[in-house]
């Protein structure tokens, strides 16, 4: 089941709805304090399917995910309906190749299309609302907020997000903090995508005074470029601080993208 969404222009106050519902997810862990069952992130910029090999080929991009064994999934760099992806739906094909529930958001219209980013998920999708963020100077810029209720951890509020890329990171950082004034009130919430900026960064340093960073190995957590990555740009972030126990590894998939994926695994504090 794929969830269309509307004007961007008439979220904000959708949003606000949202968020004020988001309810905090109650402590399901087990009662002999072992630690929950463990929640698996997925974060892919999949370069709207077109690998550095030049194909385009949403069957791999379904494959790694169902391989990855992911629970949610944030994808950036979705088109639906353009030319240059032969006027397929990519969020709705992915979601029935992998048999998951799936949303989208648009960043703006492109091609006869849309081109922008989604969410894939094991669970029922209860919400789904894109949050307008700053613009870019070259292009629009949104995240996707949508609700989940998961196992042992209650409600949670999965955002999948795709920051500005110029070197300026001006934009960058007023995006950040636009995004996380709008999820102001959300108790339990996972971020995931394309942050374009690495860790040292202020927009980094903000975003980790409100969340926890899902942390790779030192010696292998570079994303980008894919076929031989310098740069951390890709992570996954989560909210309340200290309520999971929490790791990250990069996936060794250097064709399918210009990103490589995260996958993160998350596990809750008795």
């Amino acid at each position: 089941m794929q969830k269309y969404l509307g004007s961007m222009f008439l979220i904000v106050v959708l949003l606000f709805g949202l968020v004020g519902c988001a309810a905090p997810a109650t402590d399901d862990a087990n009662n002999d304090g072992n630690l929950s069952e463990p929640l698996r992130v997925l974060t892919y910029n999949i370069h709207h399917g077109a690998g550095v090999d030049g194909t385009l080929d949403l069957e791999r991009i379904a494959k790694l995910i169902r391989d990855s064994g992911a629970d949610l999934v944030a994808l950036q760099e979705v088109d639906i309906r353009t030319t240059r992806t032969g006027g397929i739906d990519q969020l709705d094909t992915l979601a029935r190749l992998t048999g998951m529930h799936g949303a989208f958001a648009p960043f703006m219209d492109f091609q006869g299309g849309q081109y922008g980013l989604g969410v894939l998920s094991v669970y029922p999708i209860d919400e789904a609302q894109p949050i307008v963020l700053p613009p870019g100077q070259r292009e629009p810029r949104s995240a996707l907020a949508v609700t989940v209720t998961v196992p042992e951890f209650g409600r949670v509020q999965f955002v999948s997000l795709h920051f500005d890329w110029l070197q300026d990171d001006s934009e960058r950082y007023a995006q950040a903090v636009a995004l996380n004034k709008a999820l102001d009130g959300a108790s339990r919430v996972i971020l995931a995508g394309d942050f374009n900026d690495q860790p040292g960064s202020r927009t980094m340093q903000f975003l980790s005074s409100a969340f926890t960073n899902a942390q790779k190995p030192a010696h292998a957590r570079f994303t980008f470029p894919s076929g031989s990555p310098e740069r951390e740009i890709d992570f996954v972030m989560f909210r309340p601080m200290g309520a999971f126990v929490a790791s990250a590894v990069v996936l060794d998939e250097s064709i399918a993208s210009d990103h490589r994926p995260v996958l993160a695994i998350l596990e809750q504090l008795p």
